[in-house]
């Protein structure tokens, strides 16, 4: 079974109201097996258009657990917390590769 990446990018125009979206988000990680790989720190486009403000990577042990993390109540508690503090927020689920 092949592991889980999330990835989450973001433009956050209401830090204040963002910093308790982001305290209650790790906690949540934690039951599903989600670890952060990349959580905002410095980027550099190389090629291409896309440039978000924001970008973090998690991973999960497979595709269930990383719905299982979105879907269950303590995410869905913490995504109402930011509710509003962003200019936009996307969420992409991919399987892992595994050669």
């Amino acid at each position: 079974m092949p592991a889980a990446y999330v990835i989450l990018t973001s433009k956050v125009n209401k830090p204040e109201q963002m910093k308790d979206y982001l305290a209650a988000t790790p906690p949540t990680l934690v039951p599903h097996g989600g670890e952060y790989l990349v959580r905002g720190g410095a980027k550099t486009l190389v090629e291409g258009g896309w440039d978000p403000d924001r970008v973090v990577v998690l991973k999960f042990p497979s595709m269930a657990n990383a719905k299982a993390w979105y879907d269950g109540a303590g995410y869905t508690k913490a995504r109402a917390l930011r509710k509003g503090a962003t200019e936009y927020f996307n969420v992409l689920m991919l399987e892992g590769y595994e050669g």
